[in-house]
């Protein structure tokens, strides 16, 4: 049969009602052609010239240029960009990384600034440093962490529709109309640093002289004088220091990362100012650095307070009732670890400084761009453990697997890319500390030790 025979049928689709044209050609193969192109045909219709043409066109187009080596990191961009908890972690933990670099950039910028008065007072200023950390870091590191996991935990029940079965939370409209949450986990934790916070500035402001005798300072040693100088005024800032590390795990624990990041960005930018003011124009030298310091340390926790005042009852009357002991319990294996850290850094510290001053102004620039570095670590660590405790009050067990999957490979590629930055240019700006041509050979030699410390730590 060398003609065709068309129809034209109407199908009575809801949704897809149009007129379709049913064409017979021989040997009677059924093609349908409908004029919404979006319906499905029975075959696909042959290309035209200009199609065909096109076609060839695109054919002849470059071809983007494929690196092999950066496939893995294409592969994992686009498995966050899929799932979408990658870019969950990242959005908690990114602004974590300037919030909790209150106390480390504050002794950088010190560092910096005491440098350019000589090596025996950065020198002095690094064995103070590392005093300073090993007492009040004990119990800094745990209280951020288990704070930060228990007011997680907590809104995680909350949104629940048993919350009040399970000891939820509860809102309260106070006489001004504002309404805030009462949260047991909070008052305890702000309590609890009050009383750390207490207890380490009587500690290093009494014992100074022991401490120093620890470290392996001699009373003879030209450092000793500015060192205990340096950390009795710094023990002043031991309070508001936990008080914010304990208001920062409460915003974290409300996935809020803005506004610690707000009060620390404040009080650094403070202590920036006043260093250059106190060292050298009104010539306090080290003691100058310490107040400084002190000053933005009270700047951030009052910053911090009054913005959590604004959402949460701060004082309540059930802190003993709720959870000091459940505090200490979760933050018994946390101490531990924190005491290894601390023990292995304070160590070398005491070596360092047992070879004079010059080894241990180098090794004090080392330690302090090693510790600004390291905040990665615990800001990944903060993410991770708001979204876990979440997940697992909600019985989400395999989100939150996932979640540890992701946290393990934005470390891994986080610390091998901030390894290879501090490997090629540690050398460019170490000239910022210090002039002495001595201490930056010492500083830079310590450079591979850096290197490799770094691929590894972010795992960790």
């Amino acid at each position: 049969m060398a003609g065709s025979v068309s129809l034209r049928l109407l199908l009575p689709a809801p949704r897809h009602s149009q007129t379709l044209t049913l064409t017979l050609t021989p040997p009677f193969s059924p093609y349908i052609k409908p004029q919404n192109p979006s319906f499905l045909c029975f075959r696909k219709p042959r290309p035209t010239k200009s199609q065909q043409n096109l076609k060839t066109k695109e054919n002849r187009s470059p071809k983007p240029i494929n690196l092999p080596f950066l496939s893995p990191f294409s592969r994992f961009l686009d498995r966050i960009k899929g799932d979408g908890i990658g870019l969950e972690i990242l959005s908690i933990a990114l602004p974590a990384v300037l919030a909790l670099a209150a106390d480390p950039i504050a002794s950088l910028v010190d560092t910096a600034f005491v440098g350019h008065l000589g090596s025996v007072e950065l020198a002095a200023v690094g064995v103070s440093v590392s005093v300073f950390n090993l007492v009040s870091k004990l119990f800094n590191v745990p209280l951020l962490n288990v704070t930060t996991s228990f007011v997680a935990e907590q809104q995680a029940l909350d949104s629940n529709a048993n919350s009040d079965a399970d000891g939820g939370d509860k809102t309260v409209r106070l006489v001004d109309g504002e309404r805030r949450k009462f949260l047991p986990t909070v008052s305890t934790s702000l309590a609890l640093a009050a009383g750390i916070g207490m207890f380490e500035a009587i500690a290093l402001a009494l014992g100074s002289g022991a401490l120093m005798n620890i470290m392996g300072i001699p009373v003879d040693s030209p450092m000793r004088t500015p060192a205990e100088q340096f950390l009795s005024l710094r023990a002043y800032g031991a309070p508001p220091i936990v008080i914010a590390l304990a208001a920062q795990g409460t915003f974290r624990g409300f996935m809020d990362t803005k506004t610690p990041l707000y009060a620390v960005g404040v009080g650094n930018l403070l202590n920036a100012i006043l260093d250059p003011i106190l060292i050298f124009i009104l010539g306090l030298g080290v003691s100058g650095a310490a107040i400084a310091t002190v000053i933005s340390e009270y700047l951030i926790a009052f910053i911090l307070l009054w913005k959590l005042n604004r959402k949460v009852i701060l004082i309540s009357p059930n802190i003993i009732n709720n959870g000091i002991i459940r505090y200490l319990k979760s933050g018994a294996l946390l101490i531990g670890r924190t005491v290894a850290v601390l023990l292995t850094m304070t160590l070398a510290t005491s070596m360092a400084a047992r070879e004079g001053p010059v080894p241990m102004a180098g090794h004090q620039i080392c330690l302090q761009v090693w510790l600004a570095v390291s905040l990665l670590n615990d800001a990944l660590a903060l993410a991770g453990q708001a979204l876990l405790a979440s997940e697992y009050t909600k019985k989400n067990y395999g989100q939150a697997r996932l979640i540890v999957c992701r946290v393990l490979q934005i470390g891994a590629i986080a610390g091998v890319t901030l390894a290879v930055i501090l490997f090629f240019g540690f050398g460019t700006f170490s000239f910022i500390f210090t002039s002495d041509p001595e201490v930056l050979a010492i500083a830079r030699s310590g450079v591979l030790s850096l290197f490799l410390s770094r691929s590894m730590q972010l795992l960790l």
